[in-house]
């Protein structure tokens, strides 16, 4: 059986874009993990502790059969190969990569909650997946709607960074 995941990738140290292209590539080659959609790279203030670089934020779609538990270590160890250290709650990172939805599940164990919490109120969460799933129900309202109440100008889509991941993609 599988499921649809929609993940939300971050990053604002080192080269955000880079790591974007390996995660990406690593969740492809992962038996079990296809890789449906991606979004665009998105510029985005930082939120939570605002005295940081700006963020790149993208939203990939992968259909799944891991269990929700097994994507969760998927994603934890491609961060921790991407260099990414835990050391400041919303602080500066190389890479965080989110399971923001897992089919329709409602999870709420220690350390995995789906629909991640907080999203309906992250514009730089919802706007890179409202570009690739706008339908998409959290909490029982689409993406798309949720985001029109969030309108942000610190959050804009990348055309250059877009177009050099998918250069860095091509180029694997």
């Amino acid at each position: 059986m599988s499921a649809e995941a929609a993940l939300g990738l971050g990053g604002n140290l080192g080269d955000p874009v880079a790591a974007f292209a390996t995660a990406l590539r690593r969740l492809g080659a992962t038996p079990g993990v296809a890789l449906r959609a991606r979004s665009s790279v998105w510029r985005t203030a930082p939120w939570g502790v605002e005295d940081q670089p700006e963020f790149r934020n993208m939203a990939v779609l992968v259909e799944t059969t891991l269990p929700a538990e097994e994507l969760l270590a998927l994603c934890l160890a491609i961060e921790r190969e991407g260099g990414r250290e835990r050391r400041e709650r919303w602080g500066p990172r190389t890479l965080d990569i989110d399971i923001l939805t897992f089919g329709d599940a409602a999870i709420d164990r220690p350390g995995l909650q789906i629909p991640h919490p907080r999203i309906a109120e992250r514009a730089f969460v919802l706007a890179p997946l409202a570009e690739i799933a706008p339908r998409t129900a959290i909490g029982g309202r689409a993406v798309a709607d949720l985001l029109a109440t969030l309108a942000d100008a610190e959050v804009r889509r990348d055309a250059d960074e877009t177009a050099r991941l998918a250069t860095l993609l091509a180029g694997a």
